[in-house]
């Protein structure tokens, strides 16, 4: 028992990863010198703190299953969904979640204030404030990336997009 103390360190050294390092090349990086995580996910307060999260949940559903199909096989400048990123302004936004409402009433879906995403929107952090939606009423849906499904030749995407819908954030 004494000899295996003896040569177990406590000091946070692992020679395997050190001895790995040096044989790639001998270059190792500090810790420290790693950049930030990116900022996934829908928040409440603007960019660039996001800081207050909005949990993230799953529900599958097969009016919202099609609606996703519906969305991917659509034109690429969908209202719903378009403009996006840094091009996007308070009023795209106000215009993009009046679509999200419309379209949902049509499918028996009444919220105060949807807007749906695309999967890079909430990778980049999706704010809320930004978007001029308040957190007590606003529902953000998240629509996959179209490459995600294949589709060559076409194929039924229905049961691909209740799938994506059940890994979140990857579908509504």
């Amino acid at each position: 028992m004494a000899s295996q103390s003896k040569s177990q360190s406590n000091s946070g050294f692992n020679r395997r990863f050190f001895l790995a390092a040096a044989a790639a090349g001998g270059a190792m990086i500090p810790v420290a010198a790693q950049a930030a995580p990116k900022k996934r996910g829908v928040y409440t307060d603007p960019k660039p703190n996001l800081t207050d999260k909005v949990a993230d949940f799953s529900y599958q559903n097969d009016v919202l299953a099609q609606w996703i199909v519906d969305i991917w096989t659509g034109p690429a400048n969908n209202p719903l969904i378009w403009p996006t990123g840094s091009s996007a302004t308070t009023s795209d936004y106000k215009n993009r979640s009046d679509a999200a409402k419309s379209a949902l009433e049509a499918r028996g879906i009444y919220l105060a204030k949807p807007i749906v995403i695309t999967e890079d929107e909430y990778d980049d952090g999706f704010s809320l404030a930004d978007a001029n939606i308040p957190a007590d009423t606003g529902v953000v849906l998240v629509v996959p990336r179209y490459a995600r499904a294949t589709n060559t030749p076409p194929k039924p995407l229905l049961e691909t997009a209740k799938m994506l819908m059940a890994v979140t954030p990857n579908g509504i």
